[in-house]
């Protein structure tokens, strides 16, 4: 159960009553402090939408931190928007794989965008190796576009821990589908 309420559209005043437009458990929290709410959905709604980085491979960056983390809410709510974006059952089913030490059917780009997902989440850096690799590939926008990415939601796999967030049921069935490990 989480730590705060969750508010509604009719719990904030008018100027803020759009941020629960897209009424999330996340939001539905976060908007305890409207100001810091409408900030953060900006910044999300950049790597979303705005991102010089291909939808899929963000989805996939933000997936391994949700798995990697085993933060149920961040890895379902991503899972579906990565389905939405291009990321397949395939591709989830090698992000587990490749945390696991094993091997996939991942093009070598998509690879090197988990791998350094890994990294971020667990070395707080990206190996020279990988780095390299992905500046040759994505270029300098949209390599510091997917590091952003990374960053930002190894922060909200935290927001969301700290706060204890509930998994909506609409999304339980993702969790069914591509179960965390040890959970």
């Amino acid at each position: 159960m989480a730590r705060v309420p969750y508010l509604d559209k009719h719990d904030l005043p008018a100027e803020y009553q759009d941020l629960l437009n897209r009424s999330i458990n996340v939001t539905r929290a976060l908007v305890h402090s409207p100001r810091a709410a409408r900030k953060f959905g900006a910044l999300g709604n950049y790597i979303r939408h705005g991102s010089t980085l291909d939808s899929r491979l963000s989805e996939m960056a933000i997936i391994q931190v949700g798995y990697l983390t085993r933060q149920p809410y961040e890895y379902s709510h991503h899972v579906k928007i990565g389905m939405d974006m291009g990321v397949s059952e395939d591709d989830i089913r090698a992000i587990a794989a490749e945390t696991a030490g094993g091997t996939s059917s991942l093009d070598a780009l998509s690879s090197a965008v988990i791998r350094a997902a890994r990294e971020m989440t667990t070395d707080l850096t990206i190996s020279d190796a990988t780095f390299e690799l992905l500046r040759d590939e994505l270029g300098t926008e949209r390599l510091i576009d997917l590091i952003l990415a990374i960053a930002t939601y190894n922060g909200v796999v935290r927001i969301l821990g700290a706060l204890q967030i509930d998994v909506e049921d609409d999304y339980l069935t993702y969790l069914e589908q591509f179960p965390l490990p040890g959970i």
